[in-house]
């Protein structure tokens, strides 16, 4: 059976909540990802229009294991669908890993886009993706942010012209994490070495000598200049990686969008985010769907009044039953808030009353005005 033969059934597996048709769907991308021979008719408009759908449909709503999955077989994909390759770069690090590493779909603007968009791990794995394309090694550079240069230090593959190099040079004077993986590096010359054997320590400095040999008169004078500026207060840092969490929230933010913008976005999603503990893109998630100020779902969240939540969750379709176990879970990573006790959760109850979807948008927009 060919490819666009089956992308019909593959659609109704991917809309279906049934566990077992998300299972089959699973089953079925496996085997699509290792049919090498049919490339060509993957690459096909049609095909990929529905291709995007399909995986899309079934990335948003799909678990952790189920993603990591999917972005493993499909890593060195050549007609992998770029939507969903994008989607999957800017997902948890264990899942973007792989699609950053080697996914071919993913362009020098895309790369770059990760740099400016992403965390300081994902920009780490830009910088360590094999042969690294000029561009974006500029990009890199541009930026110079500490861990991230340091990674491209250590990757001997990437696209480095002399400039590049003599910038990391010159980096590794503040940087120390440079240091070593430039001693190694095979397009170090002897000039640039000579420089990075100031900066460095000793078990470094003699690597330096055994692999370039140095004017002694040329080291002896670069030293005295390096015991000069240190007395005058010129001082070296190391790096220390730091996930800052308004970077992550960052990052979370505009994942949705692009969720939101391809009309993935869907309320399946806010249990996915709570399940995988990350309460900042529940908040996200939430106020996209609803249109919501997202300082007001923080507020709602925060509060001890639960039915304000419940409200939210009303507006973008949540049904009723599904809302106690989002509660729970809610409190569950806020230490106990939305407060309230059980006397909320049956006041929150009461916000699943016989109404519209706008109704409640409304109300909880004037709910949250006075919070």
């Amino acid at each position: 059976m060919t490819i666009a033969a089956t992308t019909d059934s593959l659609l109704d597996l991917a809309k279906s909540r049934s566990p077992a048709d998300r299972e089959r769907l699973l089953l079925a991308v496996a085997d699509l990802c290792e049919a090498g021979g049919a490339a060509e008719e993957m690459r096909d408009p049609q095909v990929q229009a529905l291709l995007s759908s399909i995986f899309l449909s079934l990335v948003v709503e799909a678990e952790r294991e189920i993603r990591q999955r999917l972005a493993e077989k499909l890593a060195k994909a050549e007609w992998a669908p770029p939507a969903l390759i994008n989607v999957l770069a800017l997902d948890e690090i264990e899942i973007a890993r792989p699609i950053i590493a080697a996914s071919p779909v993913l362009q020098d603007h895309d790369l770059i886009r990760l740099l400016t968009e992403a965390t300081i791990e994902h920009q780490i794995e830009v910088a360590r993706r094999p042969q690294l394309a000029g561009p974006v090694v500029a990009a890199i550079l541009k930026r110079s942010e500490p861990a991230v240069v340091a990674a491209l230090a250590g990757n001997t593959t990437a696209e480095l012209s002399d400039a590049d190099l003599a910038r990391l040079v010159e980096l590794s004077r503040q940087v120390s994490a440079l240091r070593s993986p430039l001693s190694r590096h095979p397009k170090l010359t002897d000039e640039l070495a000579l420089k990075l054997y100031v900066w460095v320590g000793q078990a470094l400095r003699e690597a330096i000598l055994e692999r370039f040999r140095l004017d002694p008169k040329a080291v002896d004078e670069a030293l005295a200049a390096a015991v000069a500026e240190a007395h005058a207060g010129v001082d070296g840092r190391g790096v220390v990686v730091v996930a800052r969490e308004d970077e992550r929230e960052a990052m979370e933010r505009r994942l949705i969008e692009k969720l939101h913008a391809a009309g993935q976005l869907r309320p399946a999603y806010l249990v996915r985010a709570l399940r995988e503990g990350r309460l900042s893109l529940f908040c996200i998630t939430l106020a996209t769907l609803g249109r919501f100020d997202a300082e007001h779902i923080r507020r709602a969240v925060d509060s001890d009044r639960p039915e304000l939540l419940a409200l939210a969750c009303a507006a973008v379709g949540i049904d009723r039953s599904v809302f106690p176990t989002i509660l729970q879970m809610v409190r569950q990573l806020n230490g106990g808030r939305p407060a309230g006790g059980e006397e909320g959760a049956r006041r929150a109850s009461g916000a699943f009353a016989p109404a519209s979807p706008q109704v409640a948008r409304a109300a909880f927009r004037q709910a949250a005005l006075i919070l």
